[in-house]
């Protein structure tokens, strides 16, 4: 890695929701869908403190808990804009609502939003809400790393200017096939981004998603200090990558 992950500790909650203990020792969510998720450890469905929140898209396997848990704890909640208006009229008090290529301060992170190739909609009772679009970020952290969560999507040729432009020493990918990326194009994604230390996720939730670390490993054999680590849920990455399994 290019820089030292130091005291940053990133837990793997399941699917594409991951907890991020920041070097200031701040809390925040990506994705922050939980209690419905049925990869996330039980452990991890009620966190004790929550700062902020980062929502990618607004479909339920992202959005997931990030209304209650903004309320259970005044946390900010960032996202597209059009997704942060019905947070705030779902009574959300601290939301950010951005847009792609925008960058924000909080919880002591630098966060700057990205393209990703998706759809974006908000099942609101049993209406369809128009969410504005899916998005990726690119978060920088205090002691200078930075980790790309792609959100949900397809490759685009476009990775290579976040690659050139942020330099990523962690990207967050998904590899389930169906609904985003497959292993092949996941694979194609991390010669764009140029990215040496790859976490795959959104795979094996549910039957649907198919991809596997295994496949993307065999697919990358030729890219030079690749690492794909494939942590499970609940376990959590510090140090220099060190696995600490959950407890």
């Amino acid at each position: 890695m290019a820089a030292d992950i130091g005291t940053l500790e990133l837990t793997f909650c399941g699917h594409a929701a991951f907890s991020i203990k920041t070097p200031g020792g701040a809390r925040i969510l990506i994705d922050p869908f939980l209690t419905g998720n049925p990869a996330c450890p039980e452990h991890l469905k009620q966190p004790k403190h929550v700062d902020a929140m980062f929502l990618t898209h607004s479909h339920g396997d992202h959005l997931g808990d990030a209304i209650r848990l903004a309320a259970q704890h005044d946390a900010a909640c960032v996202s597209i804009v059009e997704t942060a208006g019905w947070l705030s009229k779902k009574g959300v008090k601290h939301t950010i609502g951005m847009n792609k290529g925008g960058s924000t301060h909080v919880a002591g992170v630098k966060a700057t939003m990205t393209h990703a190739l998706h759809s974006c909609s908000i099942q609101d009772g049993d209406q369809l809400i128009y969410g504005g679009e899916a998005a990726g970020f690119v978060l920088e952290f205090e002691n200078g790393v930075k980790i790309y969560h792609s959100g949900d999507t397809a490759v685009f040729s476009d990775m290579k200017i976040i690659g050139d432009i942020y330099k990523p020493d962690i990207a967050l990918l998904p590899i389930g096939d169906f609904y985003t990326m497959d292993p092949v194009q996941c694979a194609y994604a991390i010669r764009l981004l140029g990215v040496k230390t790859v976490i795959p996720m959104h795979y094996a939730t549910f039957p649907v998603l198919t991809g596997t670390p295994q496949r993307l490993r065999e697919l990358t054999a030729d890219v030079a200090d690749l690492q794909i680590v494939d942590i499970k849920p609940g376990e959590t990455l510090t140090g220099e990558l060190r696995r600490l399994a959950a407890v």
